[in-house]
């Protein structure tokens, strides 16, 4: 199989046989971000190498059902190279009824509800959009390339398509003594979508990253863990959509997931009760300790 550099996955596509279609990141400007500095420039890979890596997965595991392409963004790909591979795949896999990829929300904005219902018709469903917030300020420190209204167009787009979508919020990313405002704004933004899930990651600064370089600088500061959890609170209180929320990854330092809005007691609770087990010390020495994501 043709893998270049750290494979990047949501844990809930844990199940889902994997293939290389892109590397790195078309955007690689977010300042907190790491995960494909192993990777020095996008590439996409030739179909050549695509066939080769689906007629081995099918030896070895004929019945897949769902595919997840990897790469930062492979749903920034035309829709002619998305659609051939998508027919390429299913010569290969016979019961295949779906694919899955991350996309950044530039992604979906380059694409009509025409092209994205082709692509719904071709099995593409349930993508992961790395939102990270709907706070339009951190988006804007952080050189997402997109703000809060842009997020809402193109997932108003999919829901157009019939598309399902995830989305992935980072915790702690508009900073020292904004969590809760930002949890708020997140709400405010989700609530007028239909996220299938919203997965959460905790922000986690490693030297390397631009966010590093801004903190040396006195130019922000991030939250405590304890800030961090309330944060997380709080979104989960605000968010008034039925969605699968999710807390996974090593990230996070307790892992929690439930339905929304009949779990959300539940959820908080567990939150309340990480609060009250362990102090802010603790709590940061897990993060200090995280070598890797």
């Amino acid at each position: 199989m043709h893998f270049t550099g750290t494979i990047w996955r949501p844990p809930y596509e844990a199940w889902s046989a994997l293939i290389q279609v892109t590397e790195g990141c078309t955007h690689n400007k977010c300042k907190f971000c790491t995960l494909y500095n192993d990777v020095s420039h996008f590439r996409v890979s030739p179909v050549t190498e695509i066939e080769e890596d689906l007629r081995e997965l099918y030896t070895a595991a004929p019945d897949v059902t769902r595919l997840f392409l990897v790469g930062a963004n492979p749903f920034a790909l035309s829709v002619e190279r998305l659609k051939e591979i998508a027919n390429l795949s299913k010569q290969y896999l016979q019961r295949l009824d779906s694919i899955g990829c991350f996309a950044r929300v530039t992604d979906v904005s380059s694409k009509s509800v025409g092209e994205l219902k082709d692509l719904r018709a071709l099995g593409f469903n349930r993508i992961t959009i790395g939102v990270e917030t709907g706070d339009d300020a951190a988006l804007e420190f952080m050189r997402k390339g997109y703000n809060t209204e842009d997020i809402i167009t193109a997932c108003r787009k999919l829901d157009a398509a019939n598309m399902e979508y995830n989305f992935f919020y980072l915790t702690g990313i508009s900073g020292f003594g904004n969590g809760l405002a930002g949890a708020e704004k997140t709400a405010e933004v989700f609530n007028r979508l239909n996220p299938r899930i919203v997965g959460a990651s905790m922000l986690t600064i490693f030297p390397e990253s631009g966010l590093y370089g801004e903190i040396l600088s006195g130019n922000w500061r991030e939250e405590s863990e304890t800030e961090k959890l309330l944060e997380m609170k709080r979104l989960i209180e605000k968010l008034e959509i039925r969605t699968h929320f999710a807390a996974l990854g090593a990230s996070n330092m307790f892992n929690l997931h439930g339905e929304l809005p009949c779990e959300r007691e539940a959820l908080t609770k567990q939150i309340d009760d990480i609060l009250s087990g362990l102090s802010e010390t603790e709590l940061r020495s897990y993060r200090v300790n995280l070598e890797h994501l």
